[in-house]
């Protein structure tokens, strides 16, 4: 079992599109899992429906017994994190602003505050339109722990692909190099760079790269509308060679590929064009190359 793991310095430059066009490809030799929970989209194009929810705990979250509580004020006077407000004479939590760190309920003399764990948001696991297992979830608003949540997420993609015996575990990846994007690249065979041909695009494949290279993972890149800039697409295929970074594929601009989405399907379904041809030859090399 490979698990090939998809990402980009920053956000709009096609990587969920180019994500979903493979997880098609791959057809049922894949388990497909979406990591970008702050902001997953990937559902949009895969229409999955859902077999099975959970709600996800990480951290914890002060709560005050009023009952209990006679308005002492020392917590609030020792909260670092202001998460303590003070509303018509009544102790509250801010939930959005406590970290859980217990400080208040250690110094509160009548106990009336206790931390209980703290839901963060929610995961599922699905089957798309092409009767592929598919693993999702949903950070809540404000919430923390996003490097959590994604580690759940392919733990349980991976225990699906061990069970129905699937070669291949394709994720979606954040864009960025924060937390969720780390969580991604744990534990991943190869990692698929997709870029611009942008000053922000090369600015942002160099910086996600460093962080790859930390793990040292193999890697290749894809260049999306690299005809829209061709000096550009040749700064970046310079820092490809230079980082012995394999260069899987340039895509050209292409209408069609705004259209597809807009029909909620991928390019490679969508028409035969270029860029699907560009795309089916790329999954068998990359294949290739994980092995």
């Amino acid at each position: 079992m490979k698990e090939i793991v998809v990402i980009s310095g920053k956000g709009g430059t096609g990587k969920t599109s180019i994500t979903a066009s493979f997880a098609v490809l791959a057809d049922r030799d894949v388990v497909i899992a979406d990591c970008d929970v702050d902001a997953a989209d990937m559902h949009i194009l895969m229409q999955p429906e859902n077999a099975k929810s959970e709600d996800f705990y990480s951290g914890e979250l002060a709560v005050i017994d009023q009952d209990t509580c006679t308005q002492c004020g020392k917590c609030f006077d020792v909260c670092r994190f202001n998460a303590i407000d003070v509303n018509n004479g009544i102790h509250i939590v801010d939930e959005l602003s406590c970290e859980g760190c217990g400080y208040c309920a250690r110094v509160c003399p009548v106990e009336a505050i206790t931390n209980v764990p703290l839901n963060v948001g929610k995961w599922h696991i699905a089957n798309t339109r092409f009767n592929q297992p598919f693993v999702h979830a949903k950070l809540g608003i404000g919430a923390d722990n996003s490097g959590k949540l994604v580690a759940q997420v392919k733990n349980v993609a991976k225990n699906i692909a061990e069970e129905y015996n699937r070669p291949y575990i394709l994720v979606d990846g954040s864009p960025g190099v924060g937390c969720p994007v780390v969580s991604s690249l744990s534990g991943a065979h190869f990692v698929i760079l997709v870029t611009e041909p942008t000053v922000s695009g090369l600015h942002d494949l160099k910086r996600v790269y460093e962080l790859v290279s930390k793990f040292h993972i193999k890697a290749g890149c894809i260049i999306n509308k690299a005809d829209l800039n061709i000096e550009k697409t040749n700064e970046i295929l310079n820092f490809l060679k230079e980082e012995d970074i394999i260069h899987l594929a340039n895509l050209p601009y292409d209408e069609a590929f705004t259209a597809a989405m807009t029909e909620c399907k991928t390019i490679v379904e969508f028409d035969d064009s270029i860029i699907k041809e560009t795309l089916v030859q790329t999954w068998e090399n990359i294949k290739q190359i994980v092995g």
